[in-house]
């Protein structure tokens, strides 16, 4: 591989074009298709994304051999995706992947119950994360911890690459990302518990819970960070899952 010089006055005319063409920002009650996003519009929405960040990577990786870390990640990452993807709309699953050892998706969530079906996937991977310790410790594997952040807020979205080179995505401009991605760093240390909200998030997911259990709110703790702000955050977890965990996870 050789890299050849790079032609920066023909390159300057295509930025030219970039800046030029970018000529609609159009805010809608969700977002449209991936298809629908070109190289010259963008989109303006409610998003709310989950970050699972596992806990303590660094000396859990250079603690442990390759086939234990190979182990631990693909058990850490496959079913955190399926919780992730499970029952979800094209349309509203916009973004999932990997980041370093941190599981993310963003949704597009225009509706209170939307948020609340974001909640919950983050109990269920909260609960998950009690099985996968389980499962570690029955085969002698070290036992792992992480934070799962959640936010939500109106967030711009464009199309970003290079036209007509395969290589491009949806950036996320806004709160919603940044904000779940630096709670869950937050999550499963220093007193604060695994499921850590944002103030935006936790008032609209609360209203919701509330009506299917009014004891919903003693479940989270408020809590104030300098860096972050106010956010709140809490152990829940599925009660019937849990238990079948606790008994044995018998079939």
């Amino acid at each position: 591989m050789k890299f050849k010089e790079y032609d920066y006055k023909e390159r300057k005319k295509k930025v030219e074009e970039i800046l030029d063409n970018t000529d609609a920002v159009n805010k809608v009650d969700k977002f449209p298709r991936d298809e629908d996003f070109t190289y010259t519009n963008g989109y303006r929405a409610w998003a709310s994304a989950v970050f699972v960040d596992l806990r303590d990577s660094t000396t859990l990786f250079t603690g442990n051999n390759d086939v234990a870390i190979a182990k631990l990640i693909r058990g850490f990452t496959s079913e955190i995706i399926e919780i992730l993807m499970k029952d979800t709309d094209k349309e509203d699953l916009k973004e999932i992947g990997i980041r370093g050892d941190c599981v993310y998706a963003v949704y597009s969530t225009p509706n209170r119950t939307d948020l609340y079906d974001v909640a919950d996937r983050a109990v269920y991977i909260n609960t998950y994360m009690k099985m996968l310790n389980k499962l570690l410790s029955n085969r002698d594997l070290p036992s792992i911890k992480a934070g799962i952040g959640l936010a939500a807020s109106e967030t711009l979205t464009v199309k970003a690459g290079r036209k007509h080179s395969g290589i491009n995505n949806l950036v996320w401009i806004g709160e919603s990302v940044a904000h779940a991605a630096k709670l869950s760093d937050l999550g499963n240390k220093d007193g604060v518990k695994p499921i850590v909200m944002s103030s935006t998030f936790y008032s609209n997911y609360i209203e919701v819970q509330k009506k299917r259990n009014s004891a919903a709110e003693k479940w989270w703790t408020s809590r104030w960070d300098t860096k972050y702000g106010g956010y709140w955050h809490g152990n829940v977890v599925m009660i019937g899952f849990n238990d079948w965990i606790v008994d044995g996870m018998k079939d």
